[in-house]
């Protein structure tokens, strides 16, 4: 995609709020004929072969205004103009709005197609932005918006990888090949070094695989004079046939997005380091695939964490946390992070709670939490914060070991995240746990986000520590 500044060209494309009035032939055209009536992400077009193409976007009512309508309005307007082989178009932007509006035509140009045997080359989009700002402030946000979308699209390609193709070892050397090159120390470590470490309960979950373990360790400390240090820890199951309790071939077939929160981080990282973000972050990705053998944990076994804490397995299927925890405990005692957020695709529980729309979220820091929320705001990336307390924290109790990996039918997207509590090595350290579930991939569409992968939270992961 090219972007050029204050200049004209291709398919004029003006936006309206509800109610407003143009002085043009076509909007009194079509306003007349009840065709446009600008109701949100309405799309009219006229394109004729020998006249100026005009295309008009409704922006619904005004007072519900916000950035991430201008994302999902140009979203539209990309996928409406690709599909009529229009690729030159001009927009009239505000400076708050360039970013937004570019992301958006990001997100209508994304697809995922190298399996497709006759995938075409794709036609490079020429966009016009005209608007009150300076060439620097429009060079600015143009660069802003495509580092976050080309990260974005990195986390998703992750996730929509095929578990032949990508499992721990090919995950952790992506990540190295990846990051490195913008100032990510990463350091890898394979099953017998993760041994060696103590990391008990994240090898039980993957032992029964032919794909090893790996331990990928992400280091961005751009800020000396801080002795703060976020840290950020990703799921990383690359595969999840929900061992011993086995997962029916229909919730199986998926699987390969097991490691979203793994991929939210690396592309949170990847983002943060390409922005050059004054700030120390530390990621961490427990990567494995839970898989049925010989060698495989069952459910009755006691095993024990890096932590000292024992755990009961109670189900096979709630491996992800019991990774977690080991992840948990080392980037808070070993690696000493002052804040910490967990990404994971955890639990169906978030699922039936909050259904594809939003992530599930507990924490033990209101005022965290409140930073994130208004983070995740700005990126239109939406996020549910569940209530918190001992009642919740009894279900996980065992009867033969310290805890035990599932609290039951109730409440499993809580007692899910409260489990990983329990394997933060300072129970001061601020935390926040999100459950991405549903919203890491999607069985159909939603706004501007594809089926498939999201790459949902690396945005805001960026937002919050560039603010912070």
């Amino acid at each position: 995609m090219k972007f050029k500044y204050n200049s004209n060209g291709g398919v004029k494309v003006k936006s309206f709020f509800e109610g407003e009035k143009e002085q043009s032939e076509l909007f009194d055209y079509v306003s007349e004929k009840n065709l446009f009536s600008a109701k949100l992400g309405e799309v009219y077009s006229y394109l004729p072969y020998d006249r100026q193409k005009e295309v008009l976007v409704g922006l619904g009512e005004k007072e519900y205004f916000d950035l991430d309508i201008i994302r999902e309005v140009y979203f539209k307007v990309a996928k409406k103009l690709v599909a009529n082989k229009e690729f030159e178009f001009t927009l009239n932007l505000n400076k708050e709005e360039i970013t937004a509006a570019i992301e958006g035509l990001f997100h209508g140009l994304y697809t995922f197609d190298k399996y497709k045997s006759d995938r075409k080359e794709k036609p490079e989009l020429v966009v016009h932005i005209n608007g009150d700002f300076s060439e620097e402030e429009f060079l600015d946000a143009v660069a802003e918006a495509e580092d976050i979308m080309r990260s974005v699209y990195f986390a998703r390609d992750l996730v929509n990888e095929r578990a032949e193709h990508l499992y721990p070892e090919t995950l952790a050397n992506e990540a190295k090949d990846k990051l490195e090159p913008v100032g990510v120390d990463v350091t890898i470590y394979d099953e017998k070094q993760c041994e060696e470490m103590g990391l008990n309960a994240f090898l039980t979950v993957g032992r029964a695989s032919v794909k090893k373990p790996r331990l990928i360790v992400m280091k961005y400390m751009n800020n000396p004079e801080s002795e703060e240090v976020i840290g950020l820890v990703g799921k990383g199951v690359t595969y999840d046939t929900g061992g011993y309790s086995l997962k029916p071939s229909t919730s199986m077939d998926t699987m390969n997005c097991d490691m979203g929160g793994a991929a939210t981080v690396i592309g949170a990282i990847h983002l943060i380091a390409q922005r050059q973000v004054k700030a120390n972050v530390v990621a961490v990705v427990a990567a494995c695939e839970n898989m049925v053998g010989g060698a495989a944990y069952k459910p009755g076994d006691v095993i024990y964490s890096l932590s000292g804490k024992t755990i009961e397995v109670d189900n096979t299927d709630a491996e992800g946390r019991i990774t977690l925890a080991d992840s948990v405990y080392y980037i808070t005692k070993e690696l000493k992070v002052t804040k910490l957020i967990d990404v994971a695709t955890l639990t169906g529980a978030c699922v039936v709670s909050l259904g594809e729309y939003y992530t599930g979220s507990i924490t033990n820091n209101q005022q965290f939490f409140d930073q994130l929320k208004e983070a995740a705001k700005l990126a239109g990336e939406r996020i549910w914060q569940m209530p918190v307390d001992n009642s919740y924290r009894a279900l996980n109790k065992s009867k033969v070991a310290d805890i035990k990996n599932t609290g039951g039918r109730y409440g499993g997207m809580i007692t899910a995240g409260l489990f990983i509590e329990n394997f933060l090595a300072d129970k001061n350290i601020p935390w926040i746990h999100l459950d991405i579930a549903g919203t890491a991939y999607l069985s159909k569409p939603e706004k501007y986000l594809p089926s498939g992968a999201t790459g949902i939270h690396v945005q805001t992961l960026y937002k919050l520590i560039k603010n912070s």
